[in-house]
Formats: structure tokens, C-alpha cells, sequence
């Protein structure tokens, strides 16, 4: 590899096995952009440290909208899936988020905003559950959405396990009771509409404090395409990691998650 110019403010290098160039940009999420690289540096700083809205970032950096959605988009599909693997104890617990068909809903009539059907919310009815993971054995954390809140879904989310029996605290949601009278898990339960929200090690309060913080991060973004929901958790899971890290160093975590 030698130098062979420049492409604006970045050396250009020449592979001399297959005479292509390519530059410090090449093969990352900020190929073939215009704009500065301190502006998409700032852009995702922004957007995982203070959960930034598009629109905001669009006027901070003076792009237009698309420009910033396409290239926030690249960001996130480049974030790698969790991967699971439960130690214990664990605790696991849903949520339910509004997702619905944001971007794609120009040709089809208005979703009634009227009252809403009662009981647990699917993905059919753009309310996906969102399944939050505390594993206490390694203070793991994962964010996992899943098209139903059902006993199959259970059953892959904990099925990365070291050992077994593998302790598992719920609430008293009946998805989990076939857990039970399986012996590869030891289930405690505590039933919330009983009252009962801790008995001693037995609670899910670290998921619901968890997922607490999940419904104020998609907040800003005015609603999320239950396609692309994925995606913004993962940044969700990328934005606790740099939590206790100073600015210069999450941003080189979060560059380097998409590496």
C-alpha cells in the first residue's frame, strides 16, 4: 500500500495487488459523504449521550433531513446483536412500546386514535412487548423485542445458559408458569397484583428500572417504525455502555461498535 493523493481532507492510498484506492473512510459508516466528518462525529455523540432528535441534529449540523436519517440509519444497522449468554440469576420482564408502520402509512388510512383495545399489547397491533434481561451474575443488561409475549419466545431468549438449573425471577405473567415444570430452570415468582413486588432476592425491579428508561429514549423521535425498532435499541444497549465514560472515549466506543 502506498499514498496516491488526497480525497478532500483524507489521504488516498493505492492497494498495489489490485491498483484500487481507497481512503481513511473507506468501508465505515461515513463512506461516500460529503459532509464533515466533525459534524457526523458530533451527530452520534449527540445522539447517544443526550438522545438528540433527528430533526434537532438536521438544524445543528445544517443538513437536510434526509441526509441525517439515512446516515443515523447506517449507524444503527451497523451495531452488532447482543449476544446472550445467561450466567444467573436471572430476572426477565416485558414492556410494551408504540411501534407502528411510521414511514409507510402515506397510501393507507389514519390509524384510529380512539381508545385502545384492552389487555397486553403484540405486534399486529403496533404495541410490540419488549423483553428486559438482568442476568446478576455478570450485571449483563440486554433489550430484546419480540413479535409476541409468548411461552416459545421465553424459552429462546434463555436458552444461552451455562448451567442448569438456571434461576429465573418473573413476575406472575402466565407466559412464564410452563418454566415451572421444566427442571431446566428453578423459577421464583412475585405476583404484582397481589401487592407483592420484592421477597428478598425474589423481584424484577432491576428490569423495570431498566425498562423504565427504554419509553423517554424513543420518546424524542415522535414515534419508530416497529421495522426499525430494532435498531434503535441497539443503540439503547450502546448508550448504557457509555454512560460512566467521558466524552472523548464513548465516542470512540461507539465508532468502534460499528467497526
Amino acid at each position: 500500500t502506498v499514498k496516491n493523493g488526497s480525497y478532500g481532507n483524507f489521504q488516498r492510498y493505492l492497494c498495489k495487488n489490485c491498483d484500487r484506492t481507497f481512503n481513511d473512510k473507506t468501508g465505515t459508516i461515513f463512506a461516500h459523504s460529503k459532509v464533515a466528518l466533525r459534524k457526523w462525529l458530533f451527530s452520534i455523540y449527540a445522539f447517544l449521550r443526550f438522545n438528540t432528535s433527528l430533526r434537532q441534529l438536521q438544524l445543528e449540523i445544517d443538513v437536510q433531513y434526509k441526509t441525517i436519517y439515512q446516515r443515523v440509519e447506517r449507524f444503527t444497522k451497523a451495531l452488532d446483536a447482543p449476544s446472550i449468554d445467561l450466567v444467573g440469576p436471572v430476572e426477565i420482564d416485558e414492556v410494551y412500546v408504540s411501534a407502528g408502520l411510521k414511514g409507510r402509512e402515506r397510501d393507507a388510512r389514519s390509524r384510529s386514535r380512539g381508545l385502545s383495545t384492552r389487555g397486553r399489547g403484540s405486534y399486529d397491533q403496533d404495541k410490540p412487548p419488549v423483553f428486559t434481561i438482568v442476568d446478576r451474575g455478570t450485571d449483563n443488561r440486554y433489550v430484546i423485542p419480540a413479535k409476541s409475549a409468548d411461552e416459545s419466545t421465553v424459552r429462546l431468549l434463555l436458552a444461552n445458559r451455562e448451567k442448569e438449573p438456571l434461576t429465573v425471577y418473573t413476575d406472575g405473567f402466565r407466559v412464564y408458569d410452563p418454566l415451572n415444570e421444566d427442571d431446566a430452570f428453578e423459577r421464583e415468582y412475585v405476583v404484582h397484583g397481589d401487592g407483592e413486588y420484592a421477597d428478598e432476592d425474589v423481584h424484577v425491579n432491576t428490569c423495570e428500572s431498566h425498562g423504565s428508561l427504554l419509553r423517554p429514549w424513543l420518546s424524542p423521535h415522535r414515534g419508530v417504525s416497529k421495522d426499525k425498532l430494532t435498531q434503535y435499541l441497539r443503540a439503547f444497549q450502546l448508550r448504557r455502555k457509555l454512560l460512566r465514560k467521558p466524552g472523548r472515549e464513548a465516542l470512540k466506543h461507539a465508532i468502534k461498535a460499528t467497526l
